[in-house]
């Protein structure tokens, strides 16, 4: 990582916190602590709480051997930021190193439940070598040691131990999503549906109750690709404060016969244990498919299985929120919109004028711009999905990058580089509205791809 190229940016971009954070980064790799800790501790200032930050000032009082501050500073920031796994990783190493190998196994097992991508075999195995073998979930009073034949309580509540079975099914987890409605640009019609099917529910318990409806359920999103409807997911469950369980055709499927069900049934039981919680399958049309285009019976099964999950009929799902997506609704078994499963369609459309124009600010923060209009960037942006317009700042900054390396300087992204890779990325959704304009008009008995025909100005 080249130190005089990153101060060179940071000048130029004095309060840009990525840019803060790979400059601390350079300076601790070269063991100049000072430094580092002058660049977390602007990070700081800038953004009170920052926690890679704060879990940077953290690793440098320990290199600086200032080991009981360190820990003092990571006790605090597992208290601000608890579903921040590093941190608890740190913890795990620091009580490792005083000899306290069961208290570090504890916090070993939250860091990797909490992000599995952050487990370091090297470290679990010293662990393990220094007696902390047995499997522990924190309590209030401390790590308690858990019998790994003992018989799981189905009826007891998600702990520690079933978000290790989540990271052992490969499930991506969020103790808390990390994103809101805030974050993602335009779509209000949207998220209203989403407000008024999922998130008022669970505010106001007592008021749907009056009318009979309870909190759960499931809404299934369509759209072309790359318009938010997993960006939506995750914001659903950062509005409600839920946990999120995001899952793919890979958690679910197996090659022997059986299994792929019973891994359907623990991924939902999990979320159960969890609520509130959501519960998102990705594509779901591969999980889904229609009956009658499969040759196989093991296929059958799996549909079957999902839509008994779906139904609630052995364990109740209330406090559940289910959610699909799919490219490809058409493709999606009709059993599963009958009322109590998807019980809700909702069209995600690519961004409008407004939205497009939002989301360029959003792409905008923390890059150096010139000449920056968002409301021009959206005007040549017709037809853009999210991921377009995210297309359009990759390449401009591409632009800016080549020229800054022929220039051996700092370049800024301007609003004409910007307005170049407009001209350059074409729109991704005119494919999918090819396809979806067929099955609008031609297989559209039920009425459910009329915002379809809306959209496309052919209904009013």
């Amino acid at each position: 990582m080249d130190l005089d190229a990153l101060k060179l940016a940071l000048a130029a971009s004095p309060d840009n916190i990525p840019l803060l954070m790979l400059v601390a980064k350079a300076h601790e790799d070269r063991f100049e602590l000072a430094d580092a800790r002058a660049c977390f501790e602007r990070v700081v200032a800038l953004q009170p709480g920052h926690p890679a930050a704060s879990l940077g000032i953290a690793r440098l009082l320990d290199m600086a051997g200032e080991t009981s501050q360190a820990v003092v500073r990571l006790e605090a920031l597992c208290g601000a930021h608890p579903d921040f796994a590093p941190a608890w990783l740190m913890r795990a190493r620091l009580a490792l190193d005083e000899g306290e190998a069961v208290q570090a196994r504890a916090w070993y097992d939250k860091a990797v439940a909490l992000d599995r991508t952050v487990a370091d075999d090297d470290l679990l195995s010293a662990i393990l070598k220094a007696g902390g073998g047995t499997r522990t979930a924190m309590t209030s009073a401390g790590p308690m040691e858990i019998d790994d034949d003992e018989e799981e309580d189905d009826d007891g509540p998600f702990d520690g131990m079933d978000a290790v079975v989540a990271r052992d099914l490969d499930l991506e987890f969020r103790v808390r999503a990390d994103i809101r409605f805030a974050d993602v640009g335009g779509m209000d019609k949207v998220k209203e549906d989403i407000r008024m099917k999922i998130i008022h529910p669970l505010k106001n318990p007592e008021l749907f109750a009056a009318y009979g409806k309870k909190p759960g359920g499931g809404v299934l999103l369509y759209g072309p690709p790359g318009c938010g409807k997993t960006l939506l997911a995750r914001a659903t469950a950062g509005e409600i404060k839920a946990a999120f369980f995001s899952v793919g055709l890979h958690h679910v499927l197996n090659m022997f016969i059986g299994e792929s069900e019973q891994k359907l049934h623990k991924i939902f039981e999990l979320a159960r244990k969890a609520a509130p919680s959501v519960l998102f399958f990705d594509e779901i049309d591969a999980l889904a498919a229609d009956r009658r285009d499969m040759r196989q019976s093991c296929g059958r099964g799996l549909i079957n299985q999902f839509l008994e999950e779906l139904d609630g009929s052995r364990t109740s799902n209330e406090g559940v929120l289910i959610l699909g997506a799919t490219n490809a609704p058409w493709h999606v078994d009709g059993a599963f919109m009958r009322p109590g499963r998807f019980d809700r369609m909702v069209f995600v459309p690519p961004p409008d004028n407004s939205a497009r124009e939002e989301i360029a600010r959003i792409h905008a923060r923390g890059k150096p711009l010139v000449d920056f209009d968002p409301a021009l960037i959206a005007k040549k942006s017709e037809g853009f999905s999210g991921a377009d317009i995210m297309a359009v700042f990759e390449t401009a900054t591409e632009a800016a990058l080549t020229e800054a390396m022929r220039k051996g300087a700092v370049v800024p992204v301007s609003g004409k580089m910007l307005l170049n890779a407009c001209k350059e990325v074409k729109p991704s959704t005119r494919k999918w509205f090819d396809s979806a304009k067929n099955h609008a008009l031609y297989a559209n008995q039920s009425g459910f791809y009329d915002d379809v025909l809306i959209y496309l100005g052919l209904k009013k």
